[in-house]
């Protein structure tokens, strides 16, 4: 795989499939370098055979559900870089857009009759944003901050606006009748119907609050928040009841923030309301290490069902489905994501082989899941006898640009336990130089799934080596919480001793030329690691967690982040700051962060690197504007492969292949 083959890592959205489980949608969609976005379609596809159809051709068709009786899909479309929702018929004919609203619909859900459109929509603040006509963003009043929460990345301010939940009635039938003829006469007036003009939305939540948009349940919307008097200093969130006959009546608790969980989903199944959350802790900010698990709510509190030791289901984009006697869920699991049923006295896993689960859907008896594999970025299958079948074949292209199917490894580490991760091994008989990956999170993993830094890399000759240290998630509570507070210690000795039992393993691989790079907290230890050995030629720090001190009140999370992971006595703290070691850096250094990053804020980056050159260390910086913490994943597709061309370029100069 070459850089410009991102353009073939297909993503699919979560799955809508008929209720007789003959078909199933869902919207594919691809880094674009043409249109320097993120471009896709909605496909239906036949669960008998796996046969697929292109069903819409706008530039982003995303989120598909489908009507009861599955004759219409109703979709997300970016309409002037603003999404709505609309309508399409399955039988033949054009999509007819359902919603008008000024600013956009960030999600959606169709109520089960088909009669109404649950919506969130992040609304401006009066006085931000285009609420104050004739001035811009940059000539709006200063902002009184008063909250510690104040940034979010790919946001900014969030006193900008608020998520807030919206309720529209619809009639798809006649909406689809009165699609607009293309060829209709002009108005009499010459003037275009105005977008506000067919808006038929009604706010139902209000305030200077957020709320996310989980379901619909037989009592109304269920929704997401946190609206309690000490939300600014803990984590907690609660879940309420949004009466869509009520505009601007006060939300329910229906799990009040007094539970100390952390809630990501929620959804009505075999007679009960059903969450993902986890628990926080005393202080409700204890997030370290805790997986979200599945809840049952039960005489009005929820019940743990799963073990949060063995059973974490808190990947990004973790969701539960209904399915008859509980609910199914995404559980993480070293590198794998299984689907496992969770009912209220058992826990099924369904299925067992080499993938990531991202998505699930049932009708009837049927369980059909999109999945990521070694060679697909993403495929829809079908679920049964403890095994995903894919059908389809959307990642045939990438396969066709070579890919390269790691080796699985674990090996001892000095302690007397094991770090486990892969090895990608270029073509050839060697010696190859090679390169020491370090992921994100930390309570993250590598996983199987296809991942185009290694691919890159192992293309231009190099060995690629990732593993999941103690830090990591997948491998249970106590391999991910041994670096709280003690960041910078068995974390890197476990790579450490990756990188050796991979050297003793592949004698093809050359010890002596050696590079490391990592984003994130990957950044974090990548920095670390080269402050204490000095055995790597080369080194990449990408968006790096780099001082927990200043860390605290430039981040998005720096209100909570760098205490909890490093401790809240600053002189411990400063024994786990690659800032409070950079003089002992003598490693070659690319530095690679973007303008807009308010995970890991730019100024990480510009003062290490200043560190660096003021200690002598060969640094440069790389800085991507218009970007934020999500450039290598969710970036403009220009940057994201001018970013590999500056990537490879480094390694090129600094650890050369053919040396």
């Amino acid at each position: 795989m070459r850089a410009q083959d991102i353009e073939k890592l297909v993503s699919l959205s979560r799955p809508a499939v008929a209720n007789d489980g003959s078909f199933a949608l869902v919207a594919a969609s691809h880094p674009s370098l043409k249109a320097n976005a993120q471009v896709g379609q909605l496909w239906r596809v036949s669960l008998a055979d796996g046969a697929r159809t292109r069903l819409t051709r706008g530039i982003h068709d995303t989120s598909p559900a489908l009507t009861q009786d599955g004759d219409t899909a109703v979709f997300l479309r970016s309409v002037d870089d603003k999404q709505q929702v609309f309508a399409l018929p399955l039988n033949g004919g054009e999509a007819v857009q359902l919603t008008f609203i000024k600013h956009g619909v960030t999600g959606f859900k169709l109520s089960p009759d088909g009669t109404h459109l649950a919506l969130q929509v992040l609304a401006p603040r009066q006085g931000r944003g285009d609420s104050v006509e004739g001035l811009t963003p940059n000539q709006q009043s200063p902002r009184h901050i008063t909250s510690l929460k104040y940034l979010s990345n790919g946001r900014g301010y969030i006193d900008d606006s608020d998520a807030h939940i919206f309720v529209q009635e619809i009639d798809i039938a006649a909406s689809l009748a009165a699609a607009p003829d293309p060829e209709a006469a002009p108005r009499p007036d010459g003037k275009k119907d105005e977008p506000s003009e067919r808006d038929t939305s009604v706010q139902l939540t209000r305030g200077e609050i957020s709320f996310g948009l989980a379901n619909w349940s037989e009592q109304g919307i269920l929704a997401i928040t946190a609206r309690h008097e000490t939300r600014d200093s803990d984590l907690r969130s609660s879940l309420v009841l949004v009466d869509p006959a009520a505009p601007g009546q006060d939300p329910t608790d229906i799990v009040s923030a007094a539970a100390n969980l952390s809630i990501a989903d929620a959804i009505e199944s075999d007679g009960a309301l059903w969450l993902l959350a986890g628990d926080l802790g005393e202080r409700g900010r204890d997030f370290v290490a805790q997986s979200a698990s599945v809840y049952v709510l039960e005489n009005g509190e929820p019940t743990l069902l799963t073990e949060p030791n063995a059973f974490d289901f808190g990947d990004p984009g973790s969701h539960l489905v209904a399915a008859e006697g509980g609910v199914l869920a995404l559980r993480r699991i070293r590198g794998r994501i299984q689907l496992v049923a969770v009912g209220r006295e058992s826990v099924e896993q369904l299925t067992d082989s080499d993938q990531e689960v991202l998505a699930a859907a049932r009708a009837g008896d049927l369980t059909i899941a999109v999945a990521q594999t070694p060679t697909s970025f993403a495929e829809l299958g079908t679920v049964d006898d403890n095994a995903w079948r894919p059908l389809t074949d959307f990642g045939a292209d990438l396969q066709d640009a070579g890919i390269v199917v790691p080796v699985e490894h674990e090996f001892p580490t000095r302690d007397g336990g094991t770090v486990h991760g892969w090895a990608w091994i270029p073509a050839g008989p060697g010696p190859h130089p090679v390169l020491l990956n370090i992921h994100g999170g930390p309570f993250a993993q590598y996983g199987v799934h296809v991942f185009d830094e290694a691919q890159v890399a192992v293309d231009a000759g190099y060995a690629v080596l990732q593993c999941n240290p103690r830090g990591s998630a997948g491998y249970g509570r106590d391999h991910a919480v041994a670096i709280k507070e003690a960041m910078g210690t068995v974390d890197l000795t476990d790579v450490l001793d990756f990188v050796d039992g991979a050297l003793d393993a592949h004698p093809e691989f050359d010890g002596d030329r050696l590079g490391v790079m990592g984003g994130s907290y990957g950044g974090y230890l990548t920095a670390w690691t080269i402050a204490h050995d000095h055995r790597f030629s080369a080194a990449i720090v990408e968006r790096g967690y780099l001082d927990p001190a200043s860390f605290i009140g430039t981040s998005d999370i720096g209100s909570f982040f760098s205490e909890e992971y490093t401790g809240y006595d600053p002189a411990h703290t400063l024994t786990q700051s690659p800032m409070a070691v950079v003089d002992q850096v003598r490693t070659p250094t690319l530095v690679v962060h973007s303008e807009l990053d308010f995970r890991c804020p730019l100024e990480q980056a510009q003062r290490y690197y200043m560190a660096l050159r003021r200690g002598d260390v060969d640094a440069e910086l790389l800085v991507f504007p218009g970007e934020d913490h999500e450039l290598t994943r969710s970036g403009q597709p220009r940057h994201r492969l001018e970013r590999f061309e500056h990537v490879m370029d480094w390694w090129n100069r600094k650890l050369p292949v053919g040396a």
